[in-house]
Parts: C-alpha cells; sequence; structure tokens
C-alpha cells in the first residue's frame, strides 16, 4: 500500500489494556453515549463457564422493527446457550411480553455496557454484532468470534470481511419478507458456538488478535509507522 499511496497504516486503535499494556490506565476510549452497566453486567459474567455466552449487541444507532425484534428474542432463546442482549431504552417496548422474565435463568437484558470489558472476558464465545466498524475491530482484536447482521452503510462490506476474508464469523440470511427468523438466528449461534466449525471460527480470531497485539507492540507494523510518520514530520 505504501508504494501506491503516500500513507501509512496504523492500529487497532483498542485501548493499550486490551492489546499491548504499554499505556497503563488506558483502558477505555473516556467516552459513552449511554450510562453503562458495568457492575450488573460483569458480576452476571463471572458466574458464567468459558465461551459459554453470547454477547448481542446492534451498537447505538441501530434499530429493528417490532417483528424482527421478536424474532432475534425467541432465536437467542431457542438457541439455550447464556445471553447477554444489549436493549437500549428507545428499543425495550418491542421486547416479547414476559420475555425477560422467561429467560431470566439463561439471560440478562441490559440497556447498555462497557463492551471492551465483556468481549475480553473469558466467559463470551460469540458477539452478535450489526458490523460497525468499532464493535467489528474490538471483536477482531479481542479474538471473539461473530454472527454478522449488518443493517446499513460500511456494515455490510464489514460483514463480508469477517465472514469471507478473516473467516471469524458467519452471516444470518433473511427470508423473503426481509426477516431474520428465529431458525435462522438459532443456527447461526450454534454454528459459532458449537462443533469443529466453531472451533475453527475460533482459532482464526484467537489468530487475529495475536496478530493485532504483534501490530501496535513495540517494534510491530503500527508502532514503526507512527515513528516514521513523527520523523518525517521532524524533518520536514
Amino acid at each position: 500500500m505504501a508504494s501506491q499511496w503516500p500513507i501509512k497504516t496504523v492500529g487497532p486503535t483498542v485501548p493499550s489494556m486490551y492489546l499491548d499494556k504499554q499505556l497503563e490506565g488506558d483502558k477505555d476510549y473516556g467516552l459513552n453515549l449511554f450510562q453503562p452497566s458495568a457492575e450488573v453486567c460483569m458480576k452476571w459474567l463471572d458466574t458464567k463457564e468459558k465461551a459459554s455466552v453470547i454477547y448481542a449487541s446492534f451498537g447505538s444507532l441501530a434499530t429493528v422493527g417490532e417483528s424482527q425484534m421478536e424474532e432475534l428474542a425467541w432465536g437467542l432463546k431457542n438457541s439455550d446457550k447464556n445471553f447477554l442482549w444489549i436493549v437500549r431504552a428507545s428499543e425495550e417496548s418491542k421486547l416479547p411480553r414476559n420475555f425477560i422474565s422467561e429467560t431470566s435463568k439463561k439471560g440478562l437484558v441490559v440497556n447498555w455496557c462497557p463492551q471492551l470489558q465483556v468481549l475480553s472476558h473469558h466467559a463470551v464465545g460469540c458477539f452478535m454484532t450489526h458490523c460497525g466498524w468499532n464493535s467489528t475491530l474490538e471483536a477482531l482484536s479481542l479474538g471473539v468470534p461473530m454472527v454478522a447482521m449488518p443493517q446499513w452503510t460500511d456494515q455490510t462490506t464489514n460483514a463480508k470481511y469477517i465472514v469471507d476474508v478473516w473467516h471469524t464469523g458467519v452471516r444470518v440470511k433473511v427470508n423473503e419478507r426481509g426477516i431474520i427468523t428465529r431458525e435462522e438466528t438459532e443456527l447461526r449461534i450454534k454454528e459459532v458456538m458449537e462443533g469443529e466449525r466453531g472451533n475453527e471460527l475460533r482459532r482464526n480470531a484467537v489468530r487475529w488478535k495475536e496478530l493485532a497485539k504483534e501490530a501496535v507492540r513495540k517494534g510491530g507494523s503500527s508502532d514503526k509507522n507512527i515513528e516514521e510518520f513523527v520523523a518525517e514530520l521532524v524533518c520536514t
């Protein structure tokens, strides 16, 4: 790339304590659009076994219709896996009646969470995501395989990379009405969480995690590019 364009690639730009650990105290971005339920989420995750939890979150802007919300809800329930589902306060009314009480033994539904802490927790085995770039980069950097559910803009491109380039996840399919059914949701979750296919995706995810660490550590490609960029500025 450098031979074609005068640019230098850096990153991934994930807080240092989740990758190279060179910057003490660099644990988050310093900004939350909503108040995260940090203590509730982490205490709940601490009670779960390794790689046993589906983390489902569709970002701060994406919305889904009531019919789609219902299908997602029962897909999560029918997977028979533990799940942590982020449902913003503005979306809660779309949840099926009694869903939270009926799934309380397996699931936790909160309005927002500290995503980096969640993705780096040993209990999380799968990230069901809208494929926003921040979420995609964080999952890739922290070694979490994904179920891709892109909505708009760059998300379909990110999903393409997740599935066909990085091989760290699967993509849900919509039916003739543009809906992701509960059966499809359950199928894709189990594909990532179970069997040899799930093991393969997890191995690939861990490999990308190690590559991310390698890039940002002292002497890594990102570290070198930053040093070179600064050196060029000083010399001009």
